[in-house]
């Protein structure tokens, strides 16, 4: 098998042109395989446990498994389809049991406790005690201390929660491709941009059809929400993307939430923990859901005062407007934005010929250039899974090799939607080699036409950014072992490199490296600028509520004992209420497309993106009393933050880079929620 499975070969490089799909399954039960052989070996050792032969043996097994896994799912996730979902929805529950396998081993679990237990001697450095405590937490957090029945019990919970996730993603991804809002009359597309609507014609054309095509991919829809005048063809989209996994057909999510949500909270009672929250945020920042639940709240109090302001404003401007009296949620981005181009002059038409993607790739990688000595260089040498990915060459001011960086911009029906960061291969050190890392960030911005090239609206330039970060905690990382390098860290700090990038989009300095237009190559215009700047504080309030919202609805089904809720939409309409602005529209369910905590990483976690606001804010601000291109202060943030992964506890890394514990003020002065 070996000799004809890619995939079980050694390779420094993912091989995507030669795996078959029907490597996959074949690839993965004998990585699992090869990995059990490997904790066997430790286990069966007849030598004294020690770090080495236990500790630092445990960490670099099962070294092709994560190769194999980690291309596995990257694909089920930029490039799926049925047979690719069909192979996840089999081998994941097999990757759950050997986990289990591992976590549940007592021969193995007794060794590093004896290493625990004597940890006092070893003479250990910061990194090797991290590694320590977390490999022993991993065992005691994860079931290690429980009796055989009990154990069982929690391998029959782990398979089928790993089940669920997967149908649970499935279900959205299916829901999100099947909708599309087909239009043929040309007078109800009144207030489109012309290139908006060249794309929906190509979509139509592709799918051998006259007009117009929307669908509920970003690119799509966020601009239709923005700009389309009519009412009813808004409501009409906001009614299918608010529905989805709603219907109580075979794609429905509700039972999957409730499911997933009460076997999260057996799976925390029987490992001793009160909920699922307080099992996850154990080992976070945050430490309780008490801490959370205060943080939520003192941000609401901030917040709200001034949410209800603007949305009183918005209110007036539509009826003022259009005679509107009740504002609906298909409404608040296509009055926001037009009230946003009535104060400022500004809107991302005027902004999208200066944001051509090549340019702002090439803005990105002068900053990361200026701050951190990097240097990118496109190859076409490196295998890629699709022709639209692009692949570059990382180094350094003295030409070593820093990393492969791969990227993936544009929407297909086999990705998922929202953006992310993943990692092919981890940096760590072995044998006195430090091995570099393989980054990849996927996007879905908004494709280039027969007409014009890709341009990016303003919150896409962010949002670039913003992965781009996390690219660069992956790529600077620079530690010993693997599970605790580059964005292995604390989930509500893993947002503070992507978060910070994204301030150097609203300063002059940044913009005049990329921001030129793409048919003149004149630079932006400074009153552009200027009103870029002026607004990133437009309805911030009402912003900030809807996070506020989405990490009070993801407590509210992982803080309690969910086994009498019955009703998903009455759950989420009780969560709501403290953050409520808009009507509700009973048909439409948040909860059953949340793919952060039901199928990613982010349950019990999603307020991490506000409370690593909180460090972003504090951290930027720091830069810009040194100047944002500071070698000083970037020197610091890539010593103690970006390099240092999770070898120590977040907030250690964090005093020392900053000198000081972070304070809301920053943030809640930048988003002019209180005085300067």
């Amino acid at each position: 098998m070996s000799s004809q499975n890619i995939l079980l070969t050694d390779f420094e490089y993912a091989p995507f042109s030669k795996i078959k799909t029907e490597d996959y399954k074949p690839a993965i039960l004998k990585a699992v395989e090869l990995a059990k052989e490997e904790i066997n070996e430790i286990v069966k050792s007849e030598a004294t446990p020690t770090f080495e032969n236990t500790i630092e043996a445990l960490e670099f097994s099962g070294k092709k498994l994560d190769r194999v896994t980690s291309i596995f799912f990257n694909i089920n996730s930029a490039e799926t389809n049925e047979e690719i979902q069909k192979i996840a929805q089999e081998v994941s529950p097999v990757l759950s049991e050997f986990k289990n396998d591992v976590i549940l081993n007592k021969e193995l679990f007794q060794k590093i406790k004896t290493v625990f237990e004597s940890k006092d001697s070893l003479n250990l450095n910061k990194e090797q005690e991290t590694l320590l405590e977390k490999k022993y937490k991993a065992f005691t957090r994860n079931g290690a201390n429980l009796a055989d029945e009990k154990q069982t019990e929690l391998r029959e919970i782990d398979k089928q929660l790993a089940k669920l996730k997967l149908q649970f993603g499935e279900n959205v991804l299916a829901e999100t491709n099947r909708h599309e809002l087909h239009v043929t009359d040309e007078s109800r597309l009144g207030g489109l941009p012309e290139s908006f609507k060249e794309e929906a014609r190509s979509v139509a054309e592709s799918k051998n059809k006259e007009g117009w095509i929307f669908t509920l991919e970003y690119p799509s829809y966020i601009p239709f929400m923005k700009y389309a005048e009519d009412r009813e063809l808004r409501k009409e989209l906001a009614l299918a993307f608010g529905s989805r996994g709603f219907h109580n057909d075979e794609l429905d999510n509700q039972e999957n939430v409730l499911q997933i949500a009460k076997l999260r909270y057996q799976r925390a009672k029987l490992l001793g923990f009160k909920s699922h929250a307080h099992f996850i945020l154990e080992e976070r920042m945050a430490e309780t859901p008490e801490k959370v639940d205060s943080f939520l709240k003192e941000m609401l109090e901030k917040a709200k005062p001034a949410a209800k302001k603007e949305f009183q404003e918005l209110e007036d401007f539509a009826k003022e407007l259009d005679k509107i009296d009740q504002l609906q949620k298909w409404d608040s981005a296509f009055y926001g934005e037009k009230l946003k181009q009535k104060r400022f002059d500004l809107d991302d038409e005027k902004l999208k010929p200066y944001f051509k993607l090549e340019n702002v790739i090439d803005g990105v990688f002068t900053v990361a250039e200026k701050l951190y000595g990097l240097n990118f260089k496109e190859v076409t040498n490196i295998d890629k899974y699709h022709p639209d990915v692009k692949t570059f060459e990382v180094t350094n001011e003295t030409g070593e090799d820093v990393a492969l960086f791969y990227a993936d911009f544009h929407p297909r029906p086999g990705k998922r939607d929202g953006a992310w960061m993943t990692i092919y291969k981890q940096q760590y050190v072995q044998n006195d080699k430090n091995e570099r890392p393989h980054i990849s960030i996927v996007c879905n911005f908004t494709k280039p036409t027969a007409k014009e090239p890709s341009l990016l609206t303003f919150n896409e330039v962010t949002t670039l950014f913003h992965e781009f970060g996390h690219a660069l905690h992956g790529m600077l990382a620079n530690t010993t072992y693997p599970s605790l390098s580059g964005a292995n860290v604390y989930w509500d700090f893993v947002e503070l490199p992507s978060q910070v990038l994204e301030n150097w989009c609203y300063e002059k300095e940044a913009l005049q490296l990329f921001a030129k237009h793409y048919k003149t190559g004149e630079a932006i215009p400074q009153e552009y600028i200027t009103k870029i700047k002026q607004s990133a504080n437009f309805l911030e309030g009402i912003a900030t509520l809807r996070q506020l919202s989405f990490g009070m609805l993801d407590i509210s089904w992982h803080a309690i004992d969910p086994s009498n809720v019955t009703d998903v939409k009455k759950h989420e309409v009780e969560a709501f209420e403290p953050t409520k602005l808009y009507p509700d529209v009973d048909t439409n369910c948040m909860s059953t497309a949340f793919s952060h905590i039901f199928q990613g990483g982010y349950s019990a976690g999603y307020y991490s993106y506000k409370w690593a606001e909180v460090l972003d804010a504090d951290t930027f601000e720091y830069f810009t009393e040194h100047g944002i291109f500071s070698k000083d202060i970037a020197d610091k943030f890539r010593e103690n933050i970006l390099s240092k992964g999770g070898t120590e506890h977040p907030m250690e890394l964090y005093k020392r880079f900053r000198g000081k514990e972070p304070k809301p003020d920053a943030l809640l002065r930048r988003a002019g929620l209180i005085s300067k």
